[in-house]
This record gives structure tokens, sequence and C-alpha cells, in this order.
């Protein structure tokens, strides 16, 4: 078509930009000499470059597939006056470094347009965490390496029913079965490898435990065998035994959280060889709370596989003669109660499921957020980071959701919304409501678009994937429940909880939060409401309500403003409600979904679906434009409401009391927290408290301790029976020195004969030890002569020494003191050529001290106390 122009370059070539580019910055930097028509000319290969566009300009940059484009990071730049100096320079370093090492230049760092155009840029810096790419598979969830995980992916499909599930309505003839345990049934299914109290969370892979995974279920004999199949070894399952009563009838026991023996209210498990037209009944008994939605008409959710393969049907809520109930099979610890259900099968052959709520797994979150990040319009406006590992290393992941701004100031003035869901692993509804905020805050919707210019949304989807992959109700695998930890310090012990929290304490610090709400889901009361945090400053009284009210408008028959909650109890001190309260954030809640459905407007008594949860994320944002509208006109007409439903509930309250007060003027002063009562939350209290981990170590240390006690040291004496002892050891020698005085002259016969000197030593003092007790026979030696025998001779060598001494420089007639001293010199040399035996005596001391005693010169015993 274009003959001409093809003739014209075949005779005279055009000069390429990049050809030209790189020879005047080769011959620059003196890696190349030659003269430019030796370089290979780009015009002469573009029929290899546009039939096949994977190779760029003589095959500088590689192949085109190392260089996937990011639609995140690329940007509309020209070639090359548009690049900065930074940009030319490390441009030119990877040249320099392709040369010198005789390779072809390659560069992962530079981007491409869709035709293969030289107008790169280079890329962001890459995230700290990797996560999974638009080409490369989902990031396979890792388990604690003591669960068994069988290999099949399981896939639900989302489907709404065309007629609204009602409530069931009990009749009063439902049967109330006995429960009769494995003792007289048989066990059908159980999991032996599941970590219980007394263990703590060590390690995590993918695919759990190593080795063969056991088939648990129990052989079908053949084709007549009725047996039901059972299998909960998958994400967010939790069967821990099923036992086969009867012929269609099932007990099934619940695992508890990892790590502990309570939380048992979620549940969702796998039957196969199912029969059609036969009456089921299945009982749980190990649930906890004494209150549940069940005993107001709440009904399980099944989901059949051949209706979803056949006719796309999904999740529906069926059941007959539901019970809740106590179970009376006392244990001796803590109570159980049981929930029973009827119900038949549509299919022979089927595999059906049971839940207690529409599941949502780790999975079904990364698959979502694949979703986004490939979508090139919703990836402008919406990062996708890493925000930290949990204890198993799964990625807890954060979104960034705004619209670009014009200029820095524009950006600065924007407040922020943080938005979070599934602390609690078991409240499934939570993410469902997340889904439906992500939908609608990432569509094109004019709505949309103007609150990701005035907002920049702070999103964690899912805080505790580790407990929503193993199926916990309430508790991470440190076997805390998270959301009583906002306030912990330890890091490493609850990384989601810790690194959400520094989140927000940063982003605080660059501007002001004006929401935070973390989406919950509650066992016990029906619609949507929220717990928010009483002010305390006078200026903002009330406005903490205005967001719950302004809900309540716009979804009448989903969400209930009289549920709502503002007190703040001190047992719910360390949640993320009260914590970021604290921080600063006036308008901090938490989202409570009912597991079963609405009493409310048009869709009383009925279930909530996954679509009527989703709309509710609409209605947050809705509710969030007119919150922030700036005609404050909505606003205003809320905080008078508010003040209205206040002062009838004060007057309420006094006539409750029977008591009459005119409130005009003063009621204002009236404390918020009085008026309220508690909220009807979970209680927690046993799931406070340091991780499991860090408990284990404090009891061995205790057990240590306690080992160490059981050494028992000689006791201490008191200064009094110190003293006594040591005057008393003092006295004794002294009395010992003064027998030996007068034999002086005769020292040398004296050492001959030294067993008869002691033994008129004792004749001599015989009266003395008539009078002394008992317990004072023994004398108590001191210092080295403790325990061991003394030589006569040295310290009778001694003694005289001494006595020589002090008879040149006192006067006899002396008292023998009985005051001890001390010596600066304790160590005395012996006198080492006199060596007899010497035999231990001992020798008595009265109380009457120095009174008896005979009067010589006073003698000093050096000795130590």
């Amino acid at each position: 078509m274009f003959s001409a122009l093809e003739t014209e370059l075949t005779q005279e070539t055009l000069p390429d930009p990049y050809e030209d580019f790189m020879y005047h910055h080769l011959q620059y930097y003196g890696y190349f000499k030659a003269q430019r028509g030796s370089l290979p000319n780009s015009a002469t290969h573009q029929h290899v470059w546009k039939n096949n566009p994977r190779y760029l300009v003589s095959g500088s940059f590689g192949e085109r597939e190392d260089v996937i484009p990011d639609p995140l990071q690329k940007e509309k730049l020209l070639w090359p006056t548009c690049l900065p100096s930074t940009v030319h320079r490390q441009i030119e370093a990877v040249s320099r470094d392709s040369l010198m090492l005789g390779s072809p230049l390659k560069s992962r760092q530079l981007l491409h347009d869709e035709f293969g155009e030289v107008k790169p840029c280079l890329r962001e810096p890459r995230d700290l965490f990797a996560f999974f790419s638009s080409s490369g598979p989902l990031q396979a969830p890792r388990w604690p390496i003591e669960c068994e995980v069988i290999k099949e992916s399981l896939c639900h499909i989302e489907w709404v029913p065309p007629q609204p599930e009602y409530f069931y309505q009990p009749t009063g003839n439902e049967k109330l079965p006995e429960i009769v345990g494995e003792e007289k049934g048989t066990v059908v299914y159980q999991l032996d490898s599941v970590p219980t109290e007394g263990s703590y969370f060590t390690s995590a892979r993918v695919g759990g435990k190593r080795g063969i995974i056991r088939e648990l279920a129990v052989t079908l004999q053949g084709p007549e065998d009725n047996t039901l199949l059972f299998e909960s070894r998958f994400e967010s399952g939790n069967l821990q035994k099923a036992v086969r009563v009867d012929t269609y009838e099932y007990e099934l026991t619940l695992r508890t959280d990892l790590y502990t023996n309570k939380h048992t209210q979620w549940f969702y498990f796998r039957v196969q060889n199912t029969r059609k037209d036969v009456t089921y009944r299945f009982t749980i008994v190990n649930l906890l709370k004494p209150k549940s939605l069940y005993t107001i008409g709440m009904k399980p959710l099944m989901y059949s596989q051949l209706d979803a393969d056949t006719h796309n049907i999904g999740w529906r809520r069926e059941g007959k003669e539901i019970r809740y109930f106590k179970n009376n099979t006392e244990d001796g610890q803590q109570p159980f109660y049981c929930l029973t259900w009827t119900i038949q099968f549509p299919h022979d052959q089927d595999t059906c499921f049971f839940a207690h709520f529409y599941p949502y797994t780790y999975t079904d979150l990364q698959c979502y957020l694949l979703s986004v990040a490939n979508n090139p319009v919703q990836s402008q406006f919406c990062k996708l980071r890493t925000l930290c590992r949990s204890l198993a290393g799964n990625t807890v992941y954060l979104l960034t959701i705004t619209n670009p701004s014009r200029t820095p100031q524009e950006a600065a003035a924007k407040k922020a919304v943080v938005l979070s869901a599934r602390v609690h692993p078991g409240e499934s509804n939570g993410s469902w409501i997340m889904k439906g905020f992500l939908d609608f805050i990432l569509s094109n919707s004019p709505d949309a678009q103007l609150l990701r210019d005035i907002f920049i949304f702070k999103v964690v989807p899912m805080l505790n994937p580790d407990g929503v992959i193993v199926g916990n109700y309430r508790c991470s695998l440190a076997g805390r429940d998270l959301n009583r930890h906002y306030k912990t310090i330890l890091k490493e012990s609850f990384p989601c909880i810790w690194y959400t929290r520094n989140m927000i304490k940063r982003l605080l610090e660059e501007r002001e939060v004006l929401l935070y709400c973390d989406f919950h889901g509650h066992s016990r009361k029906n619609n949507i409401f929220l717990y928010g945090c009483n002010s305390n400053d006078r200026k903002y009284w009330l406005h903490e309500r205005v967001f719950p009210l302004m809900l309540s408008k716009n979804a009448p028959d989903k969400f209930s403003f009289q549920s709502c909650n503002f007190k703040v109890q001190k047992c719910k001190e360390g949640t993320g409600r009260v914590v970021m309260w604290r921080m600063g954030i006036l308008n901090s809640y938490t989202m409570e979904s009912t597991f079963g459905g609405s009493t409310l407007g048009n869709k009383r008594d009925t279930h909530f679906t996954t679509e009527d949860l989703k709309s509710l994320g609409y209605h947050v944002c809705d509710t969030l434009l007119d919150f922030c509208d700036p005609d404050r006109t909505k606003f205003m007409q809320c905080l008078a409401e508010l003040k209205e439903l206040l002062q009838q509930e004060i007057h309420k309250k006094f006539n409750e009391l029977g008591q009459d007060m005119d409130l005009e003027g003063s009621w204002s002063d009236i404390s918020l927290s009085d008026i309220e009562s508690s909220t009807s939350g979970s209680d927690s209290s046993l799931s406070d408290g340091l991780p499991l981990h860090l408990l284990n170590i404090a009891h061995e240390v205790n057990q240590k301790k306690k080992m160490y006690k059981k050494k028992k040291k000689k006791p201490l004496q008191t200064r009094k029976q110190r003293n006594e002892q040591y005057q008393k050891n003092n006295l004794m020698r002294e009395l010992k020195l003064t027998e030996d005085i007068p034999e002086r002259a005769g020292f040398a016969s004296t050492l001959q004969k030294q067993p008869t000197f002691f033994r008129n030593s004792e004749n001599a003092n015989s009266s003395t030890m008539r009078n002394e007790k008992p317990r004072l026979n023994e004398v108590v030696l001191h210092g080295r002569d403790k325990g061991s025998s003394l030589d006569p001779l040295k310290m009778t060598s001694l003694i005289l020494m001494k006595n020589k001494e002090r008879m040149q420089t006192e006067k006899p007639g002396f008292t023998v003191s009985c005051s001890p001293k001390r010596s600066t010199n304790p160590s005395q040399e012996p006198v080492p050529d006199m060596k007899p035996s010497w035999s231990r005596n001992t020798y008595p001391a009265t109380k009457r001290g120095c009174a008896a005693m005979t009067v010589y010169p006073s003698l000093h015993i050096y000795t130590y106390p």
C-alpha cells in the first residue's frame, strides 16, 4: 500500500534516535571508538522488530517478556528529554556494565509501551514483601505443622435466593434428642493431630503436616452402605468428630480454637454419600454460649454441589426441628450446649456442606485482590501493599484507595478513613460487608469518585488470616483474642494488631483520621448496629452518635440505632474501638452484623443474604458523604434528634427509679455512661493475657524456682543468738587459757604430760561443770578451728607469746575481760616443731560470766565474730 515509502526507506535510512544517543554516549565514555557505520543500523532490523514485538531494537534490552509492564507504576514520559538526570545516569551505568561484561544490554528497571516503542522510565521500588503477581499463582496458605490438610481445592458460587428466607418458626413439638456419645455410637470421623490446650504454635508450612494425608472417614462396605462421609480439613473447616448414633442420626463435636479449649461457635464441614428423601438429624454437642440466635429462628446454611453445578444454586438456609438446649451430660468442667436440626438432602450421592454463616476464606480474599491488581482502571487508585506477616507467615494485606491529587496541598488536606475486618476469624459476615464496600469504592460511580477525591482510605480486609485458614472462631495462633490486645507491645506475638495500630499512629501524625470502623459479627442479636465511645469533650457532645443515626436512616431495614451502644467498659479497653478512640479518633466504631437477619421494615423476620451485607458496605460510603456534606443541615438535624432521644431516655430512667426531676438546663450534665447499659459482646476475659508460648516459658521458670526452693539452706541466726554464741565461745577459750597461767614455770614438763594436764583441768573445774546446763557441754570452735582437731602445742605457744607481750605492758590483778575484741591480723604463725596429739575437750561456762573466776591478767583472744 505504501510502496513509495518502503522504497525510500530502503534507499536512504533515517537516523535512529536511540542509535544516535548510544553512539555519542559510548564514544563519550571511551567504550566505543569505531565509526558510526560500524554500529548495527536499527532501521535494517525493523522488520524483525515489527514482526516479533517481543524483541527490542537489535536485542539491546533483551526479551520483552522479561519486562512486564505494571499498570500501577507506568508513566507516559517522553524519550529522552523527559527523563531526569538520575535516570540517565542509571541507564548509562547499566549500559557500561553490560558492555564491559560483553553481554547484550538488559534491564528489568525500564518500562515500555504496548507497541514496544522505546519510551522507557524506571519502575517504582519493589515492595518489602512480595505478594502474588498478575502472571503467577496465588500465595498458598500456610498452616501450623500439626494440621492435616486435604489437597482438594474448594470453591463455592455466590448466589442470592430469589425469595426471602424467613426465620424458623418453632412448633413446640421439636424432638429433644438424647446425647449418647461414642460409648453407644460409632465414630465415623475423628481428628487426632489437633493441637489443643497445653501446646502452643511453633511453626507453619504450606500444606500443613508433612507426610501422607490419612483417610479419616470410614470405608464404605458397598454401594448399599449409607454412612455419611465427613471432612473438614480444608480452609476454615473445624469439625473434630462425628459419631453415628442411629441410621440417619449423627452427633458432631466441633474443634475448639487451636491451642485452647474454648470458643466453639463457628462450624463448616462437608458430607458425602447422601440419600435423597431421607430425614437426617445432626446434633452439635459442644457449643459454649448459653444464648444463641438459633433459639429465635436462625437456620443453618447448606450448599449442594450438584445444585451448584446443574442449577447454579449456592448457599441456602435449610433445617427443621431446630432446637438449642443445654447438654446435660456434665463432665465436671464448663457446661456445653447443643444445636440440633433435621434435613433432607436434595440428591443421592451428593456432596453437601454445612456452615454457621456464609464462608469467606483467605483464598477468596486473594482472588478478589488479584482481580483488583489486574484491573487497569482500579489499580490506578488502589495500591495493594503488605502490612506485615502473620505468625504463620501469611500476608496481611493493606489497601490504600484514593484518587491522585493535583497538588501537594490538595493531598495534604485529605482526611483519612480506616476500615478493617476479620479480627475474629469466625465472623465471616465482616468480610462480606468489606467486599461490598470495596466493590463500591473501586467503582466508577460519581459518589465513589467523589469519596476518593476527598478521602484516603486505609483498608485491612483480613486482620487474622491464620485464624481464618485453620477455622478458628475467635483467636489467633497465639491462643488469644486479638481484639483485646490493641495496646500490646509484643510485636512478634501479635504482629497483625501491632502493625495496624502503628500504621494508624503514623497516619494520625500526618493527617486527621475522620473515622475508624472494625467489622464484626454478632451471635445473639439480630440486625446491624454500632458500638462507639462517648466523647468527654463538651464541644463534641453527642457527635459520635451522628454517623450511626445517619446510617440507620440510609439503611432502615437493616441497621438498628436502638441497638447501638456507646459505653466504654473496662473489659473493652484493649479493643480496637477504644484504643483508636483514646489515640484521638472521635468516630471510632465496631460494626456488629448479625449471623441471623433483620427484624426491621420490609425485611422483618428474614435472614440476611450476602447481597444484604454487601449493600451495607455501600451504605457506609453513602453515609460518609452525608456526614461530610459541606451543607451541615443533615448533621444539625441529626444532632437535634439525638438530644431529644437522650432526654426521653433520661426521663425513662428516672421513671424507672420512681423519681421526678425537672431536667431543663441541667440534663446535658448527666453522664451518658450512667444511662446506657453494658454492651452484650462476647466475654473474652479467658483469652486475655500473654500468648501461650510465653506462658509456657513462665511455667518452666516457675518449676525451676520450686526445685531451688526445695534445697533448704541453714536458717540464719538472730543478732542476739550470734552475740550469745560469740560470748560463750570467747569465755570458754579465756577459761582454758587462765587455767594454764600458774603452770608457766613448768611448761616443759607440762608438755610431756599433756593428757594429764587436761584431766587436772577438768578436775579443777568440776564444780563449775556440775552447775552448767547440758546444752553448754560442747565448745563451739570458731574460724579455721571449727570442725578440725587443734594442735595443743601450737595453741600453747601462741598463748605464751601473747601473755609475755601483755605482762610487760600491764599490771597483774586485772580481771578477765568478757567483752570480745576483733583482731586486724587473724592469721598467726604456729610453732612448726611441736606436734603432739591433742584430743578435743569441752569446757563449761556459767551464765555469771567472769564474776566467779580467779583474777588474772587480762588475756585477749583474737577471734572473728
